[in-house]
């Protein structure tokens, strides 16, 4: 009987580990981007891995870049991430990213359009639990989001949870009471671009990046 308890929970947690590891995806990806590239007539869809790209040396480059370690089955080395290239015609012209983020209540799934260059032109929160979510859902929260891209982020101390430096963007919290939630969506919002940088755009934006930030 002991036995038959300690296999049902290795099960039990193989199972939760391999859940885990899915990839954050759009869940309507042709809904979805058709309403963040208006003009996009197709897409394509990429995987690739920390485990793919770089591995152990890779995940300690994108920890010194964010700030902090990844933890938890969210930031392992062998998740998968899914970027849609988003195309007009034959041309590319920007890219849908979206990373896990571990919330208050569970995961929040924080997706970001960017342009070519890696500049956010689209904030979507997919997913949220939490009584305030239709509050980081609004237009008026995503929209203090476009426009920036790594090289402002880079001013967004993840430990201390403010921006630092003399270029500061200000995003305001749309609700005081869900301050964690807010500081794990600012935090999935500068793990996102770093990713990004090193996965699509070969690093534009290193040269930004000071530890001293």
């Amino acid at each position: 009987m002991k036995k038959l308890a300690i296999l049902f929970a290795v099960m039990i947690f193989s199972s939760l580990r391999l859940f885990a590891a899915v990839g954050c995806d759009l869940n309507d990806p042709d809904r979805d981007v058709k309403r963040l590239f208006p003009g996009s007539t197709g897409f394509k869809t990429v995987y690739v891995s920390i485990a793919q790209k770089g591995g152990d040396e890779l995940l300690a480059r994108i920890e010194d870049r964010l700030g902090d370690k990844f933890k938890g089955l969210y930031e392992t080395k062998d998740i998968p991430y899914t970027i849609y290239e988003i195309y007009q015609g034959k041309n590319r012209i920007g890219y849908i990213h979206g990373v896990n983020q571990k919330g208050v209540y569970g995961g929040i799934q924080v997706f970001l359009a960017l342009d070519i260059n890696g500049v956010i032109k689209g904030f979507y929160i997919q997913k949220l639990t939490s009584n305030t979510a239709s509050l980081f859902r609004k237009a008026s929260f995503g929209s203090q989001f476009i426009g920036l891209s790594l090289k402002e982020f880079y001013g967004y101390d993840v430990a201390e949870a403010k921006f630092k430096g003399s270029q500061v963007p200000v995003i305001n919290n749309p609700d005081a009471l869900s301050e964690a939630d807010f500081r794990s969506i600012m935090r999935g919002v500068k793990k996102n671009l770093i990713l990004m940088d090193e996965f699509v755009l070969n690093n534009k934006y290193l040269q930004y990046f000071s530890k001293t930030q």
